[in-house]
C-alpha cells in the first residue's frame, strides 16, 4: 500500500469508527436535540470516512472500494486512534472523548487544506467546516456540564481522568508520517498540538476541570492495528449485515 493510501486509510477509520460510536447514541441521548446533534455528527464524518476510504482504495490499485475497506477488513487491519473506539459510557465520557479529538481532527484538516495531495486538501478543505461545528459543540456541552452541577462535574472530572492518557496517541509521528510530512502532504503532529494544548487547556480552565497529572498509561498501537478489546465486538456488530449477504446490491 501506497504511503498516501495508507495515511488516507488512519483517517478515514477514525472517522468511520467515531461515527458509529456516535450513532450509538441514536434515541439515547439525555434530550431529543442531542438525538439530532450526535446522528448529524455522526452523519459528517460518515461522509468523512467514505471520501478517504475512497482514496485509499484507489491509491492502493487492489480494486478494493469503500464498502470493502469498511466492511471487510478484519479489526487488526484497521488504523484507527484507540480514543475514538472506546465505548460510549456516560455522556460526560463521549463529551470529552469529542472534545479531545475534534479538536485534535479540526487542526488536522485546517492543515491539511494545504497538503500538497489535491485530493486530501479536497476532502479537508470540505471537512474543516463540518468539524469546526463539531468542536463548538464538545465546547458547549464540556462547558455546561464541567460547570454545571456538582454531579455533572464529578463526571465530567471522571471522564476526562479516562480518557487524557489517549491523547498522547494523537500526536504520534512515525516514519511514513515523517515521509509525508517532507513532501508536504501530512500534517505535522508537532504542529497540530501546539495549536491543540492552549485551546484544550483554555476549554478546561473554563469549565473549572483539571487537566489529569501525565502517568506512566499511554495507549497506543492503534495505528499498527493494535486495539483494546471494544473494538472488535463493534466491528462485528457494524459489518454484519453487509457479510451476511457478500455481493449482493441493495
Amino acid at each position: 500500500m501506497s504511503d498516501v493510501a495508507e495515511y488516507a486509510l488512519r483517517l478515514g477509520d477514525d472517522a468511520l469508527v467515531l461515527s458509529h460510536r456516535l450513532a450509538q447514541w441514536s434515541a439515547s441521548a439525555p434530550e431529543i436535540e442531542e438525538d439530532i446533534a450526535l446522528t448529524n455528527i455522526a452523519l459528517d464524518l460518515l461522509g468523512q470516512a467514505r471520501r478517504l476510504l475512497t482514496i485509499a482504495g484507489v491509491r492502493e490499485g487492489q480494486g478494493r472500494d469503500e464498502d470493502d475497506l469498511a466492511y471487510l477488513r478484519p479489526e487488526r487491519e484497521f488504523r484507527n486512534l484507540r480514543i475514538v473506539e472506546l465505548d460510549n459510557g456516560d455522556f460526560a465520557d463521549t463529551i470529552v472523548r469529542q472534545l479531545l479529538f475534534s479538536t485534535y481532527q479540526l487542526s488536522l484538516y485546517a492543515e491539511l487544506t494545504a497538503s500538497t495531495d489535491p485530493d486530501l486538501a479536497a476532502v479537508a478543505g470540505k471537512a474543516v467546516k463540518e468539524v469546526a461545528y463539531h468542536r463548538d459543540h464538545a465546547v458547549k456541552w464540556t462547558l455546561r456540564l464541567g460547570d454545571g452541577t456538582q454531579k455533572s462535574h464529578e463526571r465530567s472530572q471522571a471522564a476526562l481522568e479516562r480518557l487524557w492518557p489517549y491523547r498522547h496517541e494523537l500526536f504520534e509521528t512515525d516514519e511514513l508520517t515523517a515521509r509525508l510530512i517532507d513532501a508536504g502532504v501530512a500534517a505535522d503532529p508537532a504542529v497540530l498540538r501546539s495549536t491543540w494544548d492552549p485551546f484544550v487547556a483554555a476549554v478546561l480552565d473554563q469549565a473549572t476541570l483539571t487537566a489529569p497529572e501525565d502517568g506512566a498509561r499511554k495507549p497506543t498501537g492503534g495505528r499498527r492495528g493494535q486495539h483494546g478489546e471494544i473494538l472488535g465486538p463493534m466491528l462485528a456488530e457494524m459489518q454484519w449485515l453487509h457479510r451476511s449477504a457478500p455481493g449482493v446490491r441493495w
